[in-house]
């Protein structure tokens, strides 16, 4: 990336926005949206294991792996 950024500043001196090129924009914006799949995903792994945590200590009887997947085909 480029390095032309921009700081506005208010009439105090404090940095109120920042000013990036439009590609530079781009990349950190696709950037962060990848970043957010993959913390959903992080997040949606840790509530599973979780839950089997959970299941196992109240003997829970959870779905397994082949019930789910034929449970989504029907």
């Amino acid at each position: 990336m480029r390095t032309e950024i921009q700081y506005c500043v208010d009439a105090k001196g404090n940095k109120t926005s920042v000013i990036v090129p439009y590609q530079d924009w781009e990349k950190l914006n696709n950037r962060y949206k990848l970043l957010q799949k993959k913390v959903r995903l992080l997040d949606g792994i840790q509530d599973a294991v979780k839950e089997v945590k959970e299941a196992r200590k109240s003997g829970k009887k959870l779905q397994t792996l082949s019930e789910f997947i034929n449970e989504s085909r029907g």
